[in-house]
């Protein structure tokens, strides 16, 4: 895996839309909060594009991403907001190319496409992280700066990542590459060129957000079936809001308990990175971990993240 450099004060950071348009009000709040980092934010004016549901025609997202990838002077990209529409980028946009350059490229919802692509077929670590809309314009409310610097900041490993409501599924310990995200993208992924591909011992991570417990269950399956999930020698479930059933029963948490019944790895419940109600941790995918799922689970990251 090729490691993006650390990022210092006085980094240039690009704000891109590979998704959904975003609120301007967040947008200029998220500057703030980026420039507070002490970062110098920037961003084609082409971030404001606009086409139905999306944040901009296709080619005009893929121009302004590669723009910034190769502007020697950007030490990072983060996006401006999920919601749909960074899996039409990736047909538009060159492997051999992106590969030249390792950059940091911080998001997570429906930017686990692009997260999944840059790491697994351009060996790229890149990082499950706030984006602008919700995140860091909401600042410390929004995110953990802690993790934020950790991962993106220091030439160092991470270490433990942790948070009070996080609960063992299943006991035990195991470590592998970190890889993951949003779980409808990953699966809907499967089937094309940009398929979900792990290395077999990796610890997945998973994220969604307002999916009713059935089809957390369905996609959960077909994980399975796939062999994605035999594969793998960890799961770690984020916090998956709004996944209950509205009546509160059953919940998410109970489903995916049931569907992982027998899994020979440990399991972990509740890790806040992405989707949250609080603020969201940033992991680093492509790089080795440690899954401990004990009486104090944790995370804990094994390998630098940045060079």
């Amino acid at each position: 895996m090729r490691k993006p450099r650390a990022l210092r004060p006085g980094d240039r950071v690009a704000v891109v839309a590979p998704a959904s348009p975003f609120r301007r009000d967040e947008f200029e709040a998220g500057i703030a909060e980026i420039r507070a980092l002490g970062f110098e934010p920037v961003y084609d004016e082409s971030v404001f594009a606009r086409h139905g549901y999306v944040a901009g025609t296709p080619d005009v997202r893929v121009s302004a991403f590669v723009r910034a990838w190769e502007d020697p002077s950007i030490a990072a990209l983060v996006a401006a907001r999920g919601g749909y529409g960074s899996v039409q980028m990736l047909p538009l946009l060159d492997r051999q190319a992106i590969a030249r350059n390792a950059k940091a490229f911080i998001g997570y919802s429906d930017n686990t496409s692009i997260l999944s692509w840059l790491t697994l077929q351009c060996g790229i670590v890149s990082f499950h992280g706030p984006m602008i809309e919700g995140r860091f314009a909401l600042g410390a409310d929004g995110y953990d700066r802690d993790t934020f610097t950790r991962c993106l900041c220091l030439a160092e490993p991470a270490g433990e990542i942790a948070h009070p409501q996080v609960s063992v599924l299943a006991p035990g310990e195991a470590s592998g590459m970190l890889l993951g995200g949003t779980l409808t993208q990953l699966m809907a992924s499967l089937g094309t060129p940009f398929a979900f591909a792990p290395p077999d011992g990796y610890v997945l991570f998973l994220d969604e957000v307002g999916e009713r417990p059935f089809r957390i269950d369905r996609l959960l399956m077909q994980l399975r079936l796939s062999g994605l999930l035999g594969r793998s020698s960890a799961v770690i479930f984020g916090e998956m809001p709004r996944c209950d059933e509205p009546e509160g029963n059953p919940t998410v948490r109970a489903v995916i308990a049931d569907v992982m019944a027998g899994f020979p790895g440990p399991v972990l419940f509740g890790l806040p990175s992405g989707h949250t109600d609080g603020a969201t941790l940033t992991l680093p995918f492509g790089v080795r971990v440690r899954v401990i799922a004990d009486a104090r689970p944790r995370l804990i990251v094994e390998e630098a993240a940045v060079s």
